[in-house]
């Protein structure tokens, strides 16, 4: 078995597609559109799926906004270098929610940025990728 894809629903799909690929540096990898439900799909990601997981954006055609609940947390994605990547992204014009830095009680790097529709990413230095609290 293998982690194919995290769905999220998004409110302006061009606005996301933006966002994770000339803010977040993903490729578009593919786009469909299905008229007869009225939906488009897009999944991006940082190389092929055949290789690694991606996200897949659903926009809903007419749906602006989702309740997000209580229970998604966030996407964790693994970078080489945190305080640059904050950088870029904050001037690309992300939203960096969470400044880099330590976990709380561990040593641990992290950051959070938020997308358009307000899920958060969390930025994890990669020397400290599967760590935990490490």
């Amino acid at each position: 078995m293998r982690l194919l894809h995290t769905m999220l629903r998004v409110g302006d799909l061009d606005r996301s597609i933006a966002f994770y690929r000339d803010v977040l540096k993903m490729q578009l990898l593919r786009q469909s559109e299905n008229t007869e439900y009225q939906y488009t799909l897009a999944f991006l990601g940082y190389g092929d799926e055949s290789q690694g997981a991606v996200i897949e954006l659903t926009y809903n055609w007419g749906t602006e906004s989702y309740d997000h609940g209580n229970a998604f947390g966030h996407i964790a994605i693994g970078v080489d270098d945190l305080y640059g990547t904050c950088e870029a992204i904050r001037a690309a014009g992300g939203n960096i929610t969470r400044e880099p830095g330590p976990v709380k009680g561990g040593k641990t790097e992290i950051a959070f940025v938020e997308d358009p529709d307000g899920y958060k990413i969390e930025l994890i230095q990669m020397t400290h990728a599967g760590q935990g609290l490490g």
